[in-house]
């Protein structure tokens, strides 16, 4: 096997020139170079990465910690940042935590002790900056889609509350007063300046709205709309702003059940606009967030503070939202009201 010390001793250069030939970390003379290179062709001797890296003092790898890689939109984010990783020349390790704080831990724990120049954390379960930092130490961590209140850190997020307020000004002008809002966990920041933005445009204009929790899956959209299904026709409700699409298409499936059209009875907002939104039936009004944009910006962020060797400033980047209309949103024409009491006629 081919040894670096064989390439310098055929060069005529020490092995300490051979390597700062090739990492670049020092500078040699052309002539030397071509030297090192000429010998390394004719021995057929290829440079192990890692050892490189390892000279070097990094690993190039980023890790990127998701809660639910089943759901597209993190699938898109982690896309957005691997993108720009590659073209940098990382690697992403991709943890997938299914919003449990035990599999967060974990996984931080593992990152802590293997070798990962950085990390992208976009959080799930409930966790503090100060759990964070005990767990990661000096590793530098970047925050995507969600933040952590305490974390002294950089967090690359949507403009969440402004998404909230296009929602109620989109269903205010279509004659809604009365809601129902699917909002996530409590301890999620995001969801908190949706349903925050939401209402701070919706009560100034006289509206009513009712919230139910639960987490952003279809399981969960439904399980937080049947705490309130109830609400929907005895309170009139004709309007459900759900946190994500995910509930929203829940949404829109239990409202069938419920003998309700949307939007003709019942008119529904999702937020993310995921490929989802488009191909449900109906196509689901959203707030649409740049989601391959959240993950190449927090790579971008990471890799320019570990480049530079500088320490990143606490800070938030913050990205703009778009309202996209479809058909799942309206006026109500009809009030459930009537269309249940039709719907319980006929099943009696």
């Amino acid at each position: 096997m081919v040894s670096i010390a064989d390439v310098a001793s055929l060069a005529g250069v020490s092995p300490t020139t051979v390597s700062h030939a090739i990492s670049g970390k020092r500078k040699v003379s052309d002539k030397v170079r071509r030297r090192v290179e000429a010998a390394m062709a004719e021995l057929g001797y290829l440079p192990h990465r890692a050892a490189q890296n390892l000279a070097l003092g990094t690993t190039r790898i980023i890790a990127l910690l998701v809660p639910d890689i089943g759901n597209e939109f993190f699938a898109v984010l982690a896309k957005g940042a691997e993108e720009i990783a590659s073209s940098r020349g990382y690697n992403i390790l991709l943890c997938n935590t299914g919003f449990n704080h035990e599999r967060e831990v974990l996984y931080l724990e593992m990152l802590r002790g293997r070798a990962v120049d950085g990390v992208i954390y976009a959080a799930g379960a409930e966790m503090t900056g100060r759990e964070l930092t005990r767990l990661l130490g000096a590793i530098p961590l970047v925050h995507v889609d969600e933040e952590i209140e305490d974390s002294q850190t950089v967090a690359v997020v949507s403009d969440n509350t402004a998404g909230g307020r296009l929602v109620a000004d989109h269903l205010l002008a279509h004659g809604h007063r009365r809601a129902l809002i699917l909002a996530g966990e409590a301890h999620l920041i995001s969801s908190t300046q949706r349903v925050e933005g939401f209402l701070s445009v919706w009560n100034r204009a006289g509206g009513s709205a009712e919230i139910s929790r639960g987490t952003m899956t279809i399981e969960g959209g439904t399980a937080a709309f049947r705490q309130h299904s109830r609400d929907i026709l005895d309170k009139d409700m004709t309007a459900v702003f759900a946190i994500n699409d995910l509930m929203a298409h829940a949404a829109i499936q239990e409202l069938r059940s419920l003998g309700l059209r949307v939007p003709e009875d019942v008119s529904v907002v999702g937020f993310d606009d995921i490929s989802l939104a488009a191909r449900s039936h109906p196509s689901i009004t959203s707030v649409r967030q740049d989601i391959t944009g959240l993950g190449a910006a927090a790579v971008e962020v990471l890799l320019d503070s570990l480049e530079h060797k500088s320490a990143m400033e606490p800070h938030r980047e913050v990205l703009p939202v778009t309202l996209v209309m479809r058909e799942s949103s309206g006026r109500s024409r009809t009030g459930p009201g009537t269309v249940a009491a039709a719907a319980g006629t006929a099943d009696a």
